[in-house]
């Protein structure tokens, strides 16, 4: 008895020695603890966001991936679920849980090496903030004391508000809010038990319970939240069956990238500014851009861009396959390796990626993600035909292992290629610039160039308008007549080679009027009027709708649209005739906030009868509105009319052998320019002319964009009179002119003097007179 008495004494000694050295520890590294002012004032990083003006998140910038949310808007079965997983006697215990501290360390001495942890939710709180991972008794002691520090200083639900906003949880995201967007796609407000027991098991380890990396083991982890919430009484036998029984919908790969609405080109625009304006602390501090861009039109332009290429790619000959991949692993048509070598091949919008199972020239059955195995017969094969071949390149044969992409049409699967050629559509309010839509591309992720606003190419004779506006200015009226036959121009008068401009189909139609000739396109007829106002004075005049002149050289190559032009600028400029004249200018952003919602910029705005610059005689804008009405009515953009409305102008365009494709049409309150091409300048191919490849994309968009918004007429202004041509056709003239027109304005000469154009710099070279055949312009 002695003995044992003795032993508990010397424990009892060791036991004091121990608690004061604790004490004398602790007293000593007391006032020597941190501030707790991050926590009590706590600001998180949170990134720069893009809205739609209709409240859509468009993007995300910044190295954390965070989203605030209010303890009392977290819904209860998350913060159960996180309470269950991590500290379930938080609101009981102090800060140290004495408790689950002993049953950790009894279960670490009987567990056979794997050990438990007994960190409580306010001690992950103090080592998150202030504290490194490393493993040491000290660090350990400055744990404690922190903890028992914020319990003092803050109240549980103020610890749990700071906890489930900072801890990281995998992907870039960090809290719950920007976790439960990152892997469900949805606001926290919105998840089920299930996906709160999914969400709680990451802080543990993120990486390895990480849904869409490890889907198995966080599969486990989930359950045993579930089992945790359910002992706890938090969770009903029902409520635990259902959520143990519902399969999870994660987002996958870039799939965790996606947004509502595709807007990548705008949310990039926008974050320039944010950054130019707010610099580094953009990314930060929670400043959230709300855009100009209109959701469902910046769908409808997406689809329609989209659409239009993908068509376009259905007209050319069929490239073959994407890639390959080994199916030396694969023992069956359902195997799961299928889906697994299918990982790292991405989704591009509605073309999905399948791995060809079998193929001759009789069928093809390809498997898509998810185990659909398609079939496709003969009659299917046709455009494909040529790449199932046995004399097919073999780097693009069509056989087993193959990845090719399909698209759901709208009967059945088609089999697609994701397009070479690019594009962009624009679409701007014109009574204030505001833009409503903007596709930069055809897909961001494989090329972040803004063919919108970075762009340079030649407009074709989607440029015309411009000349016969100048010539109105100068006395001509839509009912002035010009010869269209062929002209020459010498080696001697252009300075460089022969210059044989043509029109686009060949044809000649002898005098026609200034209205006719913009309604067929007629090249000749458009040099001649630029002839006849003089190069030098139409250089001068185009400025005032918004373009740089030095990129439109005074020659008459200008008529058939030889210069260089952004879509961005041609949204400017044919606002100036949807409007009656106005100069606006295009904007793509309305406001940028602070976190709170309190403005820090505006973009200012100028609107068209207000405060914008009057640029063009009222009767002009009447004058060319009605002549592009016509072009939509009778002539090189006739399809438009399957609109059914009467208020539709615009104009194609096509340059030289079929590089550049334009259409530029508006609506009273919506311009649209859509534009198609190659990167690096190529021909499209014979007869994809601007009423071809892109007018199809303009009446898709304008189809929708402009359902329920009634016809708009604009009445005549006044200054303008009533004639009665030689046609028998009815016209406007203006009743005083601005100008003084040429005395004959039947007979123009062949000349002037269209002399080669000095080259500019490297990066915009100006344009020569052409020394082929120049024909710009579309068939009906």
């Amino acid at each position: 008895m002695r003995v044992l008495a003795y032993i508990a004494a010397v424990l009892f000694g060791l036991a004091l020695l121990v608690v004061a050295s604790l004490g004398l520890a602790a007293a000593f590294a007391w006032p020597k603890l941190p501030s707790l002012e991050a926590l009590t004032d706590y600001r998180p990083r949170i990134p720069l966001r893009v809205y739609t003006s209709d409240g859509q998140l468009i993007g995300e910038f910044g190295e954390e991936r965070r989203t605030f949310a209010r303890i009392q808007d977290v819904p209860e079965h998350m913060k159960n679920a996180v309470i269950a997983a991590e500290d379930d006697r938080f609101y009981q215990h102090g800060g140290i849980d004495i408790a689950g501290f002993l049953r950790a360390a009894a279960a670490n001495v009987f567990s056979g090496g794997k050990r438990q942890g007994a960190s409580t939710i306010t001690m992950q709180v103090a080592r998150n903030f202030y504290l490194t991972r490393e493993k040491s008794y000290s660090r350990k002691l400055y744990e404690i004391l922190l903890s028992l520090k914020i319990e003092k200083n803050l109240s549980k639900n103020q610890i749990l508000e700071i906890y489930f906003n900072q801890i990281y949880l995998g992907q870039r995201a960090y809290g719950f809010a920007s976790a439960s967007q990152t892997y469900f796609g949805k606001p926290l407000s919105q998840v089920t038990v299930g996906e709160a027991a999914m969400l709680a098991g990451l802080p543990k380890a993120p990486s390895a319970y990480n849904p869409v990396t490890n889907p198995k083991r966080a599969g486990l982890r989930q359950q045993y939240v579930l089992r945790r919430m359910h002992e706890l009484h938090y969770i009903d036998d029902s409520q635990y069956q259902t959520a143990l029984e519902t399969p999870l919908k994660v987002l996958h790969g870039t799939r965790t990238e996606t947004y509502p609405v595709h807007a990548e080109y705008v949310a990039e625009m926008a974050r320039q500014m944010a950054v130019d304006q707010f610099k580094e602390a953009a990314y930060t501090s929670g400043i959230r851009v709300i855009t100009t861009i209109s959701s469902t039109a910046q769908e409808a332009a997406y689809s329609a861009l989209r659409r239009g290429l993908i068509d376009f790619e259905r007209r050319h000959a069929y490239r073959g396959a994407e890639a390959y991949v080994d199916m030396s692993g694969v023992t069956s048509d359902s195997d799961e390796a299928l889906d697994v070598l299918l990982e790292d091949i991405p989704d591009n919008g509605e073309m999905l990626p399948a791995i060809v199972l079998d193929a001759s020239p009789t069928g093809m059955r390809v498997y898509k993600r998810g185990g659909e195995i398609i079939a496709f017969g003969k009659d299917r094969l046709r455009s494909v035909a040529p790449m199932l071949a046995a004399n097919a390149p073999q780097n693009k044969q069509l056989r087993r292992g193959a990845v090719i992409r399909i698209a759901q049409g709208e009967k059945r699967w088609e089999i697609v290629q994701v397009p070479e050629v690019e594009g962009g559509f624009v679409a701007v309010d014109p009574r204030n610039g505001a833009v409503q839509a903007l596709i930069g591309g055809f897909d961001f992720n494989r090329n972040k160039y803004n063919h919108i606003t970075q762009a340079w190419r030649q407009p074709g004779s989607s440029f015309k308008p411009f000349i016969y506006s100048a010539a109105l200015e100068k006395g001509f009226s839509p009912s002035s007549v010009f010869d269209d036959s062929p002209m020459t121009f010498s080696a001697g008068q252009t300075g460089s080679q022969t210059w044989e401009p043509k029109n686009y189909d060949g044809r000649y139609d002898g005098p026609m009027t200034l209205r006719t000739a913009l309604m067929k396109s007629k090249n000749m007829v458009s040099i001649r009027v630029l002839n006849s106002i003089g190069p030098q004075y139409a250089q001068d005049y185009i400025g005032r709708f918004g373009f740089d002149p030095t990129k439109h050289p005074a020659y008459l190559t200008m008529a058939l649209g030889a210069g260089s032009v952004t879509p961005w600028q041609m949204a400017q400029a044919y606002s100036v005739f949807a409007n009656g004249g106005y100069r606006i200018q295009p904007f793509v952003v309305k406001e940028m906030q602070d976190e709170r919602g309190n403005v820090l910029a505006r973009t200012p705005v100028q609107v068209a009868g207000g405060d914008a610059p009057r640029v063009l005689d009222p009767r002009n804008a009447y004058l060319m509105d009605s002549m592009l009405k016509d072009v939509v009515r009778h002539g090189t953009a006739v399809k438009a009319m399957a609109l059914k409305r009467s208020d539709l102008a615009g104009k194609t365009g096509t340059t030289n052998d079929y590089v550049d494709a334009w259409f530029c049409g508006y609506q009273p309150t919506l311009v649209g320019i859509t534009w198609i091409g190659y990167d690096q300048p190529r021909k499209l191919g014979a007869g994809e002319t601007g009423g071809t490849a892109s007018l199809p994309i303009w009446i898709n968009f304008m189809g929708k964009a402009l359902r329920g918004v009634p016809e708009q007429v604009f009445e005549a202004p006044p200054g303008l009179t009533p004639i009665h041509t030689d046609d028998g056709k009815n016209d406007l003239i203006y009743e005083e002119k601005l100008g003084q027109a040429p005395a004959d304005t039947h007979q123009e000469s062949d000349g002037g003097d269209p002399q080669t154009p000095t080259p500019g710099n490297d990066t915009n070279p100006l344009p020569a007179a052409p020394s082929r055949e120049h024909h710009t312009e579309d068939r009906p």
